[in-house]
């Protein structure tokens, strides 16, 4: 029987879990392939850490060099994570014409172009399955079973951090910085989980799935970015009472001469089906013109799912190897000469529904003060909610708007800010939903 050799550059969480299929489940992987894949090597610089693994003498060692020129390894596998390295090692496992998988969504979001300028050069597979989702096959779903669609737009819960943590403050209106907490004490949340509350590691996520959508080139530094850390559980109660949840949710839209890709708190009805997806799960929509609206659902990180989803790239290109093919899926799903550039839209140029919170004094004329500024910039209000007083100072005021231009919006927001009456700067969340009635 035919060998596959295999080499993983760390051993950390996720490395662990790949080599534990590889070595545990390696008579259904060999069933389904045709051929024994065989880890041959393992690097990572902490050979004295504890590790749930049972490996034969000499596979652990402490050079990735000897793995990356190793001619007779098929296949490397890097799960080292972060930039620098993690490159290095990967363009020099290109350069050798080694197949390469990576979990490495930074990596890819940032150094992807080359990355696979490289491959292609040297005519290579790369497979990047566990970068996004976990064990959600959403980039196969996008590069194969969608293929044949024109798609119109994706929305998805990319990080199970933030979506803990606010299904947290909504179950149990606890404050932000009290369920990160506890997403820290389950191990959801890193020490420094700033990547994640802030949108930036949703970011990098979406950069991958947009072009692999729309056939563009990755582009991380156009997408919007804004976080979670300043939702309170008073607006999840207000979102509530006007029947929406809030969601970390990452936003694409095909509009044909340009492209939506934004990160923010997003305000979703209740029956929209993201709105039930809560604790650290992920899940993604995706809408194509043939196969109208697909959902994606299950467990985004953690050891094993996310080995999983690399299993399922070293199983593709295993089966390449004993066909005597490779490339033949591009990495990007387009074939590279067919790669556009679209611009990506502006966050100002953005047209959606708004909800605003304003902290206002308790007089008249307060609501048609406001209501006359969103009116003089073209923002028509949808439904209008005030706290009465429960105690002196300033009360809350909640709005929810039609479609309304971004631009306009802050500018309204700013000049509303400024007025003697307002007390704190207005809370800000975008909404997602269809209004015919803005058509």
């Amino acid at each position: 029987m035919k060998k596959i050799n295999i080499g993983i550059l760390g051993c950390g969480t996720v490395g662990t879990g790949v080599a534990k299929m590889l070595t545990e489940k390696k008579d259904l992987i060999t069933s389904r392939v045709g051929a024994y894949l065989h880890l041959k090597q393992i690097a990572d610089i902490d050979l004295a850490l504890e590790r749930d693994l049972k490996l034969d003498p000499g596979i652990l060692i402490d050079d990735a060099g000897k793995i990356i020129n190793d001619p007779e390894i098929d296949i490397i596998i890097e799960t080292i994570g972060g930039e620098d390295i993690a490159k290095e090692l990967i363009l020099k496992a290109i350069d050798n014409g080694k197949h390469v998988v990576t979990a490495n969504k930074a990596l890819l979001a940032n150094h992807g172009n080359a990355i696979f300028k490289a491959a292609s050069v040297k005519g290579i597979d790369i497979a990047f399955e566990a970068s996004v989702g976990g064990s959600i096959p959403i980039i196969k779903s996008l590069r194969e079973s969608l293929a044949g669609n024109q798609i119109y737009s994706m929305a998805g819960i990319l990080n199970g951090t933030c979506n803990y943590i606010l299904s947290k403050i909504s179950s149990d209106g606890i404050e932000f910085k009290d369920a990160l907490g506890q997403a820290q004490a389950k191990g959801f949340a890193e020490a420094d989980p700033t990547l994640d509350i802030n949108g930036f590691d949703t970011a990098h996520k979406l950069a991958i799935l947009t072009a692999l959508a729309y056939g563009i080139e990755i582009n991380l530094n156009d997408i919007y970015v804004e976080g979670i850390s300043k939702i309170t559980p008073l607006d999840i109660e207000f979102a509530r009472e006007f029947g929406y949840s809030i969601k970390l949710l990452a936003i694409s839209k095909n509009n044909g001469d340009s492209i939506e890709a934004r990160i923010h708190p997003t305000m979703i009805l209740f029956d929209n089906i993201l709105s039930s997806v809560n604790g650290s799960l992920n899940a993604v929509t995706i809408s194509g013109d043939a196969a109208g609206d697909v959902l994606l659902y299950g467990h985004g990180a953690g050891m094993m799912p996310t080995a999983s989803a690399i299993i399922s790239d070293i199983i593709d290109i295993a089966r390449n190897l004993m066909a005597g093919i490779q490339r033949r899926i591009p990495p990007l799903s387009y074939q590279t000469g067919n790669i556009k550039k679209i611009p990506v839209l502006p966050i100002d140029e953005i047209n959606t529904h708004y909800y605003f919170r304003f902290s206002a004094a308790d007089q008249p004329g307060v609501l048609s003060k406001i209501s006359g500024i969103l009116g003089s910039y073209g923002i028509s209000i949808k439904s209008v909610h005030q706290k009465g007083r429960k105690s002196k100072g300033p009360v809350p005021i909640v709005m929810l708007t039609h479609n309304a231009k971004e631009a306009n919006m802050k500018k309204a927001l700013s000049e509303i800010s400024s007025l003697d009456f307002i007390s704190d700067m207005p809370v800000i969340i975008r909404i997602e939903e269809e209004d015919k009635n803005d058509e």
